[in-house]
């Protein structure tokens, strides 16, 4: 019997290796829809910035269910490390929430995430029993030491936040993966079908995408394509493909030639 492949995180389960992202939406019902098509199990919510507990307000929780959908609590809009630990501590409060999705960006206008504070942060918080997947630049090196203080996955970027650029340093993502045996998520900068697709089809456990298909014109039909793309980049990498060559090579038979 063919052995089912799942995303690791955290000792966690998750049969999709899309995780999307809740902001950015018209509205939560378009929001709500948009994840069930993805076929995603898991949601990035922005703490600073989503309703996750003012029953006067319109709640995330009652157009997705935490009990089906994991939630990903997110620092998005902390811009140093002390804002960062306070908004985890706080989903920490509200909700139990230990698996967490740390980033710390740099300054407003490239949303870059700035690494003193981040790998700062991370020590801090994997102390306090926090499961970290952190958003980090593409560098290798940083990578490593996200890992030696106890990251529980890497998540570089392929481009800036909402760029749609695509995975812009392929080398560095490769190195990052062959020295890492953590869930390596490409996060932020994906923009189409096959930027998805690349990524899986480099090794990378997973992809986070939330602008690409929020704001698409069809919302709906990008989340099914980013579904789709995903579990094909999957496929094709483990298929392991034909290696490359400069010259041409004949499909048929050279034996038997009439």
């Amino acid at each position: 019997m063919k052995k089912k492949d799942f995303l690791k995180i955290d000792k966690k389960k998750f049969s999709s290796r899309l995780i999307v992202g809740t902001g950015k939406y018209k509205n939560m019902s378009e929001c709500a829809k948009a994840i069930k098509i993805s076929g995603a199990e898991i949601v990035t919510v922005a703490v600073r910035r989503v309703n996750i507990s003012d029953k006067n307000r319109p709640l995330l929780m009652d157009y997705i269910d935490p009990k089906k959908i994991t939630y990903l609590p997110n620092t998005a809009g902390c811009f140093n490390s002390d804002e960062a630990l306070r908004t985890l501590r706080l989903a920490r409060e509200i909700g139990g929430w230990k698996l967490v999705k740390l980033e710390v960006l740099g300054d407003k206008k490239s949303l870059l995430p700035d690494m003193i504070e981040t790998l700062k942060s991370t020590e801090v918080l994997t102390k306090e029993g926090f499961k970290v997947m952190v958003y980090c630049n593409d560098d290798p090196l940083m990578a490593k030491k996200l890992e030696d203080v106890g990251a529980c996955a890497i998540m570089p970027l392929a481009a800036p936040i909402g760029s749609g650029l695509g995975i812009q340093n392929k080398l560095n993502i490769k190195i990052i993966r062959r020295q890492t045996n953590l869930p390596l998520i490409i996060d932020a900068g994906l923009g189409s079908a096959s930027d998805a697709s690349i990524a899986m089809e480099m090794g990378c456990d997973g992809v986070l995408i939330n602008t690409a298909i929020a704001k698409a014109k069809k919302p709906y039909q990008m989340a099914e394509a980013m579904k789709l793309a995903v579990i094909a980049g999957r496929k094709s990498f483990l298929s392991g493909r034909i290696k490359k060559n400069i010259f041409g090579e004949a499909s048929s038979p050279k034996k038997g030639k009439i």
